[in-house]
């Protein structure tokens, strides 16, 4: 049966009017995306409070969102924040140890004393953006008492600003071998908030599991891996060291590669001193026997890289890396020691920790070494590896001038915050290093096999 015009009409008006409907939901989805989503109010930023429990001492550091302090103080500190609180230096310091008032089990009052005042950007997932002071401090308590378990009477900002509420977290614990395992979810810290029915600020008791030595062990282990593993000045030292080792000298030029044995032989050299002459200032450093400002030796690591840079382009000490190696490496000691004297650890302690923490380092570098070593010996004996070489040296140098004047002037540049931002994809760059590793072995190869058949066959 034939439809008449005018079914045939609005059969084809109800389709058009579908894929409109259609094209009008598509229309409204690709906007939805690419127009700025509505704002809602972000909700206050709180106060986190980091705990770094020692056997003598308890450091704390707290992040106070400036624009909540100012409300608790009465004072306009947003404005120009560093000139304000410079001058509020004095009073906020009164302000933060009248209302932060740790005490032991007798109810002994500990000492208090502030390290370290600096105002920063911070960045909560529900507040968005802000201002904060981060304050460090030293709390000591009474001969005789355990900073394991102890009352944390603390009333920052809330005390005026009611809404405001602190999460208190450990960061780090020295006998149950918890280094730098921030708490990030809010809901597995201790919070610390005014009671809304009551309007009281219930003071926090802190009582903590006795750890022993095996997980104090275990911890300073891994503590020195995590050291090595994200401290790039660090490696890069050593993998630029590495870059010319494998090779012989031809005048005043790198040559060819020396042999898989004098290679094996060189590096397991400047690996050894290297170790030799961070242990030994990791040793002295770690035990207080004398200090060093962190400034300059950070100020040196960075040359020490600049240095071994230019030595992988043009050979500067031929034959002596072993003894730059072990050089440097008491520079770089006593950066590894800054990180072992904050514990503030018995003598017994220490020196189980050092051990530990040594042991990480060495591991870390050893497992370093065993990724990139085979293929630097594979690459050393094709063409290839002289510019590699090159690019390598060129890429270090660059980074060491920047993290020099970083250092020098305490103002971070792009090309050292570059350079720490691509250090986050290092082991990406071993995949890549091994694949032209075998890319160019292997071209070399078969090059050579092309070589040997065009070669006249003897009768």
């Amino acid at each position: 049966m034939r439809k008449s015009a005018t079914e045939k009409f609005d059969c084809k008006a109800s389709l058009f009017l579908q894929y409109k409907c259609i094209f009008l939901l598509f229309i409204i989805l690709g906007l939805s995306i690419i127009l700025p989503q509505p704002s809602f109010a972000h909700q206050q930023p709180t106060t986190i409070v980091l705990l770094d429990i020692t056997p003598k001492k308890v450091g704390m550091e707290l992040e106070i969102p400036l624009s909540e302090l100012e409300l608790a103080v009465g004072r306009n500190l947003t404005e120009s924040p560093e000139e304000s609180i410079k001058n509020f230096e004095p009073q906020l310091k009164e302000y933060l140890l009248s209302h932060i008032r740790p005490v032991s089990e007798n109810s002994q009052p500990w000492s208090i004393e502030i390290t370290k005042i600096k105002v920063e950007k911070a960045e909560q997932t529900q507040s968005g953006s802000f201002q904060e002071i981060r304050v460090n401090l030293d709390l000591t308590p009474p001969e005789g008492a355990s900073t394991r378990k102890f009352t944390l009477n603390y009333d920052l900002l809330m005390h005026h600003v009611v809404t405001h509420r602190a999460f208190v977290s450990i960061r780090n614990d020295w006998e149950t071998g918890r280094n730098g395992e921030e708490i990030t979810n809010a809901a597995e810290a201790n919070v610390i908030a005014v009671d809304t029915g009551t309007g009281k600020i219930s003071a926090l008791e802190i009582n903590l599991e006795k750890g022993d030595l095996q997980q104090a062990f275990g911890g300073m282990v891994k503590l020195g891996m995590q050291h090595i593993k994200e401290g790039t000045d660090h490696l890069l030292f050593l993998l630029v060291l590495l870059l010319p080792a494998t090779l012989l000298t031809n005048g005043k030029r790198w040559g060819d590669f020396g042999g898989s044995r004098n290679s094996l032989f060189r590096l397991l050299k400047i690996v050894t001193a290297f170790t030799v002459g961070h242990s030994l200032t990791l040793l002295v450093g770690a035990l207080d026997l004398f200090r060093v400002p962190q400034q300059p030796i950070e100020v040196l690591i960075a040359v020490s890289i600049l240095i071994s840079a230019v030595h992988a382009v043009r050979p500067i000490f031929p034959g002596k890396e072993m003894y730059v190696a072990a050089g440097f490496g008491l520079i770089h000691g006593l950066a590894f020691a800054a990180a072992l004297s904050e514990l503030h650890l018995t003598p017994s302690a220490m020196a189980l920790s050092i051990l530990g923490f040594n042991i990480g380092i060495e591991l870390m570098q050893l497992f370093v070494v065993a990724l990139v070593v085979p293929w630097l010996m594979l690459l050393s004996q094709t063409a290839f590896y002289s510019p590699l070489r090159i690019a390598g040296a060129v890429t270090a140098t660059i980074a060491a001038i920047a993290w020099i004047v970083e250092r020098i002037t305490g103002n971070p540049n792009q090309i050292a915050v570059f350079v720490q931002n691509v250090s986050q994809y290092a082991h990406l760059g071993i995949f890549v290093l091994a694949f032209l590793a075998l890319l160019a072995f292997g071209l070399q190869y078969n090059k050579r096999i092309r070589l040997n058949e065009q070669q006249p066959k003897r009768g």
